[in-house]
């Protein structure tokens, strides 16, 4: 069968709706799955694309791309929570890895666009990469920030964290971007959401 790969490829790709990640829907009844903070990401970044540095040079196609392939290592690695230091370390080999299985189900060329493109969005270095980023980034943050915030609270988040890990993406990406996160990272701190330092 001619699409044999890209069926199979499609189907394993459905397992993403059975990896539950640590930050809760907006209205606090149960944790997101990966597939449904994929699909948000790609409507957000939409969105937030004129807010962009440098928007102008952003291929808004390919950050689409990235946001909807990059989280398909979940599959096999889970979702890592970025404020778990200890689970965080050796991150990028587990999930350098399983993107490498994943993506290996398909043919060229596409096999090695998924893959580079995986790898670019990890390195962050282009500006559809630091885009991509910031919204992956900035989403659980704006769901933390109008829920209970219980992903932020079980753990013992601290503002410091938020700060060093998705402010820093954001305002790298725009500054629009970044006067919301400060404002809702107020409203976090105010709130009692997050730990002060």
């Amino acid at each position: 069968m001619i699409l044999e790969k890209e069926i199979k490829f499609i189907l394993a790709l459905d397992a993403l709706k059975n990896v539950n990640r640590r930050n809760f829907n907006h209205d606090d009844s149960r944790r997101e799955n990966t597939a449904e903070h994929s699909w948000q990401i790609v409507v957000l970044a939409q969105i937030l694309l004129p807010y962009a540095k440098n928007h102008e040079q952003i291929d808004l196609l390919r950050v689409i791309k990235m946001l909807s392939i990059h989280d398909v290592v979940e599959i096999e690695a889970g979702d890592t929570f970025i404020f778990d230091e200890t689970k965080m370390a050796g991150k990028y080999d587990r999930e350098l890895q399983a993107a490498k299985n994943i993506f290996g189900i398909l043919d060229e060329p596409l096999r090695s666009e998924f893959l580079n493109l995986w790898i670019e969005f990890e390195a962050e270095d282009t500006p559809d990469a630091v885009f991509a980023c910031a919204v992956d980034r900035i989403m659980p943050f704006i769901l933390n920030t109008h829920s209970k915030a219980t992903s932020w609270t079980e753990a013992g988040v601290s503002a410091e964290q938020v700060i060093n890990i998705v402010g820093k993406a954001v305002k790298r990406a725009s500054e629009e971007m970044g006067d919301a996160f400060d404002v809702l990272l107020k409203k976090a701190i105010d709130e009692g959401k997050l730990i002060e330092n």
